[in-house]
């Protein structure tokens, strides 16, 4: 669902979308404000018939026309009073300077302007019979107005004249130099007029035909006949699809009248010029389904740029009048936006008729348009229009006419003419009616004594009306004369009073001029500022991204570090966990060995040891006998006592701890020991002398040591704490900086004396049946096995026994 602020239905006929749309835009146009009017939807949409209308009904424009001229037709001036110039302004000339240039226009073999009094062309008479004789009310009627007309295209976003006289031109292939045209297609198009900016910062199109029309049916055929030259062509959506977008632009010209309401003042600053543009848009197409190639393809591509251009600069202008907001209006990145850029400034009211066709084809295209046209709705910018002041007193034209009224009818009432060309001649006639008539002035005779005393008579009576006459005309001049001195003086004071107001206006406009061209100056100042900033905040951007592209790269990396690291670790630890597993149960098989040999040589020992006994006490009558080998239970059940370990000293002295000196010696090293190690007091503690201990690794500290050693502490599987000692080299980098290669671990690992299985005889407790084959673990007996640590042994890695007797 879209809402819009009126919705016109397949019925509406064309006077209700008049009334409703294009009537108000009229009204300003009269009172001196611009105004533009688009229709813009899909092709096939009838944007052309809602702009021009059909055979007995006509559309918008000729409505508007008609409202124009209705409204201004008794107050229009004469041809040629008001003369465009060349940079978008606008004349005035006095009436004889008309009336030279309307003399030399009609000598001319053939009139660029129609002629009024020619019959209408019936091919576009019934579009322009409006009966509905619509006119604005409150019309200055102490103004001239003259109305000027033009029509242009714009078709691949180049501007054509449709008015101009020369013939038209299609587009030429470009010429290589072997004049031959070129094969790639390229063409060179027709010349293109020029858009320029006129002193007040409007738009307009630079040679453009300007025609001055007097009545509807003079504007109508100025428009018919560029209409037959507007580029059309055959699509498959559209028998007649327009190819540009044609522009057709109503200028009315307005200055008051003098004082005396007879003739046009001749003072430009006067003039108010306004103008209401009318746009046949070309209609929005995909060449998919039009099929179009070749240069439907090239005009289609540039239609749909130069409307995604309009959609943008009003979307733009919604959002800078809702949020108040200061975008800048992208209204150059097209030749049509270009053209109205005043309007986009503010400078006038901006309508759109959006037409809709029901197609289901059209379906996803109308749904485009609706979309767009929802969000502009009516955009209104208008700034309010400083009408120039004319210090004149209102109903000028109305007291001349009165005056000339009156002034007929007296004549009439004396019998005189009314022609006012005969006027001087009549009162010369009144004047010599009121003398008494002249007798026969004819002598027949010499002694005639009657005529000459009549004629002297005559005469004499004539000669004293005379003199009552110019005494009564001296009286009459005199009062005259005093009247027009107080009304000099009344009129000089006036003059003097206005004077004044005027000086302190001018005063006031003068302050304000100064004050408007320093904030332009500012705003110019600020737009470049700003136009600075947003590149600034472009370049910022752009490298925010690719600094935090750069970041992300980097936690990458780091985090595959991080995971690497952490998975060497626990290799590491994996590693040495089997390492130690494999020589503790190595250990404790060669432990056990020993144990059962010397298991063995004591047996042996002990049995040795009973025969010798058994010889020493033997009878002397029992040596004949074969002696026999002691049974082992016995041996069980009579242990040898054996000497028990000393009680341990009381108050022994503490262990000395023993330094181990580092192979390494003469190297200077980085003793890394972070703050949450712990002292261990192990017997066996490394020492590094000349080293530089640091809490936290450093370049400085690197920089001057050749080796890296880092004190990590963990708790083990046992729960006691497990230091290892990680060593590396230190070398120095390309970049000027230096960096670690771990060498070597070290592991220092504390065990605590309670929990290695040791036993000991008990002092006087007997010994339990079955424990003399263990009772060789006691401290005597361990005390006599030693073990060292020599290189190259082949029992294990640094590792030689020795059993020593006690």
């Amino acid at each position: 669902q879209y809402s819009f602020k009126e919705v016109f239905g397949t019925l509406v006929v064309q006077k209700e979308l008049f009334d409703v749309v294009a009537k108000p835009l009229v009204e300003d146009l009269i009172r001196g404000k611009n105004g533009l009017l688009f229709t813009y939807g899909v092709t096939g949409s009838g944007k052309t018939h809602t702009m021009t209308g059909s055979p007995g009904d006509g559309g918008l424009l000729p409505r508007c026309l008609d409202m124009i001229f209705n409204s201004i037709g008794p107050f229009q001036a004469k041809r040629f009073v008001f003369k465009l110039d060349d940079k978008n302004g606008v004349d005035v000339q006095c009436e004889v300077d008309a009336l030279l240039e309307r003399q030399k226009r009609d000598a001319m073999p053939v009139p660029k302007t129609p002629s009024g009094k020619r019959q209408i062309d019936p091919e576009f008479a019934d579009m322009i019979n409006v009966q509905d004789h619509c006119k604005v009310e409150e019309v200055d009627e102490d103004n001239v107005y003259g109305v000027f007309v033009s029509y242009i295209e714009i078709y691949n976003n180049y501007i054509y004249d449709l008015l101009e006289e020369a013939p038209f031109e299609p587009i030429k292939p470009k010429w290589n130099n072997c004049n031959t045209p070129v094969r790639n297609g390229d063409f060179i198009p027709p010349q293109s007029k020029i858009l320029r900016e006129d002193q007040n910062h409007n738009m307009y199109v630079t040679g453009c035909t300007e025609v001055e029309v007097k009545s509807t049916e003079e504007a109508f055929e100025v428009f018919w006949r560029g209409q037959k030259k507007r580029r059309i062509a055959n699509t498959q959506l559209n028998r007649e699809s327009s190819r540009s977008h044609s522009v057709f632009i109503i200028k009315l010209a307005q200055a008051p009248l003098d004082a005396d309401g007879d003739n046009v003042l001749q003072e430009k600053e006067q003039i108010t010029l306004s103008q209401l543009s009318l746009v046949d848009l070309a209609g929005s197409e995909r060449t998919n389904r039009t099929k179009a190639e070749g240069n439907r393809l090239r005009e289609a591509g540039n239609i749909n740029q130069s409307l995604m251009t309009l959609r943008t600069c009003i979307e733009i202008l919604r959002e800078n009048q809702m949020y108040g907001t200061n975008k800048m209006v992208p209204y150059r990145d097209s030749k049509l936006t270009h053209l109205f850029k005043n309007y986009f400034d503010g400078e006038g009211k901006v309508r759109m008729i959006v037409c809709v066709n029901p197609k289901a084809e059209d379906y996803e295209e109308s749904l485009q348009v609706m979309r767009f046209a929802e969000m502009t709705q009516e955009v209104e910018v208008a700034r309010p229009v400083d009408r120039p002041l004319c210090g004149l007193t209102p109903g000028r034209r109305l007291r001349n006419q009165a005056f000339r009224e009156e002034l007929s009818r007296r004549l009439e009432m004396r019998g005189g003419p009314i022609n006012g060309e005969t006027e001087e001649q009549s009162v010369s006639e009144m004047f010599l009616q009121n003398f008494p008539p002249l007798p026969s002035c004819e002598l027949l005779d010499v002694n005639d004594d009657q005529t000459l005393p009549k004629l002297i008579e005559v005469l004499e009576k004539r000669h004293k009306l005379r003199q009552m006459l110019s005494e009564e005309f001296a009286k009459n001049v005199l009062a005259f004369k005093t009247m027009l001195q107080e009304f000099d003086s009344s009129v000089i004071s006036k003059e003097n009073y206005i004077q004044g107001k005027l000086s302190e206006k001018e005063k006031t406009i003068s302050g304000q001029k100064m004050e408007l061209e320093r904030l332009e100056k500012k705003i110019k100042t600020l737009e470049f500022k700003i136009d600075i900033l947003e590149k600034t905040a472009v370049i910022y951007e752009e490298d925010k991204r690719n600094l935090q592209q750069e970041l992300e790269n980097k936690s990458q990396k780091l985090q595959r570090q991080a995971s690497d690291k952490r998975r060497l670790e626990a290799r590491l630890q994996g590693m040495v966990a089997e390492t130690t597993m494999k020589w503790e149960k190595e250990c404790e098989r060669r432990v056990a060995a020993k144990q059962l040999e010397m298991q063995n040589k004591l047996w042996v020992k002990d049995e040795k040891l009973k025969q010798l006994k058994a010889i020493v006490t033997e009878p002397k009558n029992e040596k004949s006998e074969k002696p026999e080998r002691p049974s082992r239970e016995r041996d069980r059940e009579k242990p040898v006592q054996r000497s028990v370990s000393p009680p341990p000293v009381p108050n022994a002295p503490p262990v000395r701890l023993r330094h181990r000196r580092s192979r390494s010696a003469g190297e200077r090293w980085v003793d890394h020991k972070p703050p949450s190690n712990l002292p261990t007091e192990t017997v066996m503690q490394p020492h590094v002398p000349h080293a530089i201990t640091v809490a936290a690794a450093s370049e400085k500290a690197l920089a001057k040591c050749d080796k890296y050693m880092l004190t990590h502490q963990e708790l083990a599987s046992d729960g006691e704490i497990e230091t290892k000692l990680i060593k590396g080299d230190v070398f120095k980098t390309r970049g000027g900086g230096q960096a670690v290669q771990f060498t070597e671990i070290e592991t220092l690992k504390q065990e605590s004396p309670t929990g290695r299985k040791r036993r000991s005889s008990p002092s006087n407790a007997d010994p339990p049946e079955g424990a003399a084959d263990s009772e060789w673990t006691d401290v005597e007996t361990r005390c006599s096995v030693a073990v060292e640590m020599r290189a190259g042994s082949a029992l294990g890695p640094g590792y030689q026994h020795h059993a020593q007797p006690k």
